[in-house]
């Protein structure tokens, strides 16, 4: 078992910045990568960016060059920094970790209950 818990989130006005956080606990000894969406009233969940245990990262087309994201795999920790934020950001953001302690065998996923980032006009 994995618990995942999103701190960060808040109100924030167009232009500017906010990190929200995700801090693991239980047994994370096969967490292979971590990641957060995000879902807006209405929309479906989407992924918004990943970070693998060895540091490869990936993002939506929609938040290139404005988000980043990081991890400490010593602590167990993923973090994103969000620049330059849209109202279009609004939504909440869940945080995910994949599981994968056998290479046969498929991932199992773990999420934590999301911290709402709201953007005003």
């Amino acid at each position: 078992q994995v618990q995942l818990v999103e701190s960060g989130g808040g109100l924030v006005q167009a232009g500017g910045s906010l990190t929200v956080s995700c801090a693991a606990s239980g047994d994370t000894s096969c967490i292979s990568a971590m990641g957060w969406y995000r879902q807006a009233p209405g929309k479906e969940r989407e992924l918004v960016a990943t970070i693998t245990s060895g540091g490869n990262t990936y993002y939506v087309d929609s938040v290139k060059g404005r988000f980043t994201i990081s991890s400490d795999n010593a602590k167990n920790t993923v973090s994103l920094q969000m620049n330059s934020l849209k109202p279009e950001d609004t939504a909440v953001y869940y945080c995910n970790a994949a599981l994968r302690c056998f290479w046969y065998a498929p991932a199992r996923n773990y999420w934590g209950k999301g911290t709402l980032v709201t953007v005003s006009s």
